[in-house]
């Protein structure tokens, strides 16, 4: 486990439960699993992902149950064909082909510098909650190079282009 960080989300076994790095010494790793452990062995393999255990948050997040790890349950069932959670599965946490209303931020401009968490247009979710805030990256930092139109956008599509500080 040399060069694993502190709270790395990790994939355990030949089934890629979902789990977390909470506490390394030297190349030892004790590990958080959040799934059923049963089955598993010594040397089974774990699959660093080099990123933190997170959340997705965007369109559709108000309106879908998950589990503890930001599983949509809905979609597991009908997938799976069964009330219970199989170990291992993985899907998105939201809706990748549903299209969203997106409505760019008026006074987003070409030109503009943007950081992260900065207004880039809303969508309206559900009656309930009318204006969702679309915002930049929290790593974002740079100048909008191009602000789309306002129409239908899934959460995959883009919405605004930014050119970082080394002009990527």
């Amino acid at each position: 486990m040399s060069g694993s960080k502190m709270y790395e989300l990790v994939k355990i076994g030949w089934d890629k439960l979902v789990g977390e790095i909470i506490k390394l010494e030297g190349d030892t790793a004790s590990i958080q699993c959040y799934e059923d452990t049963s089955g598993l062995t010594f040397g089974d393999p774990i699959l660093r992902t080099g990123n933190p255990l997170s959340v997705e948050l965007g369109p559709g997040i108000l309106e879908t149950i998950f589990d503890g790890i930001q599983r949509p349950l809905k979609e597991i069932a009908e997938k799976s064909n069964s009330v219970f959670v199989p170990r291992g599965i993985d899907l998105p946490c939201l809706d990748q082909k549903k299209e969203w209303d997106f409505t760019p931020n008026k006074s987003l401009k070409v030109g503009d510098l943007v950081g992260g968490g900065d207004e880039l247009g809303t969508v309206n979710e559900n009656s309930l909650f009318r204006n969702h805030m679309i915002m930049a990256d929290p790593k974002t930092a740079g100048r909008v190079v191009e602000v789309y139109d306002a129409g239908n956008y899934t959460v995959a599509q883009p919405i605004c282009t930014i050119e970082d500080l080394n002009g990527k």
